[in-house]
């Protein structure tokens, strides 16, 4: 399927530039090339673009400008900043409404792998408004008390990266901005950086401060309060299944890489029910309500209302945001891993093993915590004979 991509830049030197570095993906794509956010909304207006590539400084409407209004007009439309390193302070006025940061000079393989693996990500939810809300996402709601002490932290005068960092890696929402931010390739990292403290190091205060303020304008910074659902327990849990998962990881690996993006996967496993929450939460107190009366898990019953899990919307968000395949497929697979087609120990393994023992361990889960496992994933991966280790680390865990 030819997919419909739209770039802007007000530098004529530049669109010719991505003319020809692109000229091997016409028969994919079908590119419109401007030089003004005005003519970027005009084609928006009148035919429906599957990315939105765009500079930043540019005249009369800037880059931040053009991504607030097809964010609120056109949300379904992947919006990807492809700007030059000196444009900090006008990417972090777009850290809400974009999706990915692109450097310029910007490498072709990296802005096509991008480009096509938004676009994947965008065509792989059939339901229009399912895939607007998670367009749509800016900012995540935060927890008050964390969102409080972390102003209050970079407030005082003796105020330390450390001190922000553990901060912000206790709170999933201000985790996967942060991280977000720190592996675009905006910031032209060598290595992936999966730990939360060490990208709000990495980023610094002069970028974590306006970041977290921001995270207040955006965000509602505040329990959507409804029936069947609480923030705070919601965080609690992720960051549970983190720590055991991680826990899981260290007992198979010593690759730092894996056992961090083990951490980071669970911690965004419930995400997806934070966006459902927020954004339909009519809608998605009667599926936690429906769901508890019939006594089947929440993601079976959002499946079969919405089509899609929590953790599905979860991942596809995650993916919209630039995170890595192995913590999207941790996240959008933790319940049922069979539905993937991954071997041998990862990420997902892990998580789904930190799931089912800390699943086991409900009232609810009497009688059914052979059920919480998925065996024939176990077999296929080649791990079925590990199961029994990992619920002795989940004993000695705690």
């Amino acid at each position: 399927m030819v997919m419909n991509v739209l770039f802007v830049d007000d530098e004529a030197n530049v669109l010719s530039g991505l003319r020809r570095l692109l000229r091997g993906q016409r028969s994919l794509w079908n590119m419109e090339f401007v030089s003004s956010g005005k003519e970027a909304l005009e084609i928006l207006d009148r035919q429906e673009m599957d990315v939105l590539v765009t500079d930043m400084r540019m005249p009369m409407m800037n880059g931040a400008e053009l991504l607030c209004l097809v964010s609120r007009l056109y949300p379904k439309t992947v919006r990807l900043v492809l700007s030059g390193q000196s444009e900090h302070e006008k990417i972090l006025r777009s850290i809400g409404p974009a999706h990915q940061f692109l450097s310029k000079p910007c490498d072709p393989d990296v802005l096509i792998g991008t480009v096509d693996r938004a676009c994947r990500l965008q065509r792989h939810l059939q339901d229009d408004s399912i895939k607007r809300i998670i367009s749509q996402v800016a900012f995540l709601p935060s927890l008050p008390d964390i969102y409080r002490k972390l102003v209050q932290e970079l407030d005082s005068d003796g105020s330390s990266m450390a001190s922000i960092g553990e901060l912000i890696g206790g709170d999933l929402a201000m985790s996967a901005k942060v991280l977000q931010l720190v592996n675009s390739s905006f910031f032209g990292l060598a290595q992936h950086v999966s730990c939360p403290t060490h990208a709000a190091s990495l980023l610094g205060i002069n970028v974590i401060r306006p970041l977290v303020l921001l995270a207040g304008a955006y965000s509602q910074c505040e329990d959507p309060n409804i029936q069947g659902y609480d923030l705070e327990q919601s965080v609690v849990h992720s960051i549970e299944i983190a720590k055991l998962a991680r826990a899981i990881a260290k007992s198979e690996t010593e690759q730092n890489h894996v056992i961090d993006d083990t951490f980071v996967a669970g911690m965004m496993i419930e995400i997806g029910k934070l966006i459902l929450a927020v954004n339909i939460p009519k809608e998605y107190e009667q599926i936690l309500r429906e769901a508890s009366e019939l006594n089947v898990p929440s993601w079976k019953r959002e499946k079969e209302v919405l089509g899609v899990t929590h953790a599905q919307v979860g991942a596809h968000l995650l993916g919209l945001w630039g995170f890595p395949n192995s913590i999207v497929e941790a996240v959008a697979f933790h319940h049922q891993p069979s539905d993937s087609s991954g071997t041998g120990f990862s990420p997902l393994a892990a998580v789904h093993a930190a799931n089912a023992l800390w699943g086991s361990r409900q009232p609810w889960a009497q009688g059914i915590e052979d059920s919480l496992w998925d065996e024939a994933y176990l077999t296929h991966a080649g791990l079925s004979g590990r199961k029994q280790d990992w619920i002795e680390v989940g004993r000695a865990f705690g």
